[in-house]
């Protein structure tokens, strides 16, 4: 990726995680480039790798309630990452209690945490990534509302204008029918931030493709070919969608929600012409999700200008010899910070130069430099 030559990488300095799952007090200081967390099943890396994304995004990629992630027996749990982002150092941290989260950018109090999911660029590659490519299209919608929102934080005006607009819509409906004089407002807002979500969506797709297809090139298991494109339900003009949603609106209620919108688009992945998700070996699978991810990063460097962060959980069991090999002969040539987690370190194919590389082993929830 030429233009994203001299970038320099995003670097977490120092990571505190307390009263987090297993966890009772971890400090880590990790090296700038690999870090391998190593250990048996249930001692607590892929706790300690969540709750880094939990620090850096708010959010956790396994469970959707903050309560879940405390400590049995604790009453909040927190995250604080310490993090060098080009020349500046900065802070960000994430309060968790049984009512919700807290998150501070250095001292001062995030209100809206879409705003600090964005701050830190992160790229996630977990045993439940490998439904981007075998499961329906709500990750699918997931990875390019993320990309959108990276390159421009205010698509996620749209995203939640259409969200919250679309549920209204479906409440007026079962409440008072499809006579009730309120729908066409709801409606004429589903229209505008529908098709303008579809548009970030086109857009971050643009982008997503070209990364993606030449990573496929370098860790497809065969000659395979790769294409991304865009499947809508979403109609192309307002006029049109507004028509539609009048005449589904009986639908609608039976169904129990709307029939088109981008709600259910989908990215489509096609593999030597077919559907890949219908074709595709399981070593193909594996191949398009790491194909996606890498150019996920590749999008994400260019867009905010700076290295992202790459967790990698227990790759060396979801992919194959032939894709881990492929994964790591590509990483050696980018700059960036690398967390990955492993029950077999002589799997993990580093560089053989060691100020590159740092071990840590993870034991009954502690950690120590290995």
């Amino acid at each position: 990726m030429s233009d994203a030559e001299g970038l320099s990488p995003l670097v977490v300095e120092r990571l505190v995680v307390k009263n987090f799952r297993n966890l009772e007090r971890v400090e880590l200081e990790p090296g700038p480039r690999f870090n391998v967390l190593s250990g048996d099943n249930a001692q607590g890396k892929t706790n300690l790798l969540e709750a880094l994304y939990v620090g850096l995004t708010s959010k956790s990629f396994r469970v959707s309630r903050p309560r879940d992630l405390i400590r049995q027996g604790a009453e909040a749990s927190s995250v604080r990452v310490v993090l060098r982002d080009g020349p500046m150092a900065r802070e960000q941290r994430i309060g968790l209690t049984s009512r919700g989260r807290v998150a501070y950018l250095d001292e001062t109090r995030v209100r809206a945490l879409a705003e600090y999911a964005v701050r830190s660029p992160v790229v996630l590659f977990h045993p439940g990534s490998l439904v981007l490519s075998t499961g329906g299209g709500m990750e699918r919608r997931k990875l390019l509302d993320r990309l959108a929102m990276y390159g421009s934080p205010v698509s996620f005006v749209d995203l939640r204008g259409y969200t919250r607009a679309l549920r209204m819509r479906q409440r007026v409906l079962e409440s008072r029918g499809p006579l009730a004089r309120d729908l066409e407002g709801w409606e004429e807002l589903v229209v505008r931030h529908g098709l303008a979500l579809v548009g970030w969506r086109l857009d971050a797709l643009e982008h997503l493709a070209g990364e993606a297809v030449r990573a496929f090139g370098r860790v497809a298991p065969s000659r395979a070919s790769l294409e991304l494109g865009y499947e809508r339900t979403t109609p192309g003009d307002m006029a049109t969608y507004r028509a539609e949603l009048v005449q589904r609106r009986e639908a609608d209620i039976r169904r129990g929600g709307a029939s088109v919108g981008p709600h259910r688009d989908d990215m489509r992945v096609v593999l030597d012409g077919g559907a890949g998700r219908l074709m595709a070996s399981q070593g193909q699978h594996r191949a398009v999700v790491l194909a996606l991810k890498l150019g996920e990063l590749a999008v994400l460097a260019r867009s905010r200008r700076v290295w992202p962060l790459l967790l990698l959980d227990d790759v060396s069991s979801e992919l194959d010899a032939a894709r881990t090999e492929a994964l790591f002969a590509h990483l050696r040539d980018e700059r960036g910070q690398v967390f990955l987690t492993t029950t077999r370190r002589e799997l993990i194919e580093l560089p053989a130069d060691l100020s590159v590389r740092v071990y840590f082993r993870v034991v009954s929830g502690g950690i120590e430099r290995d």
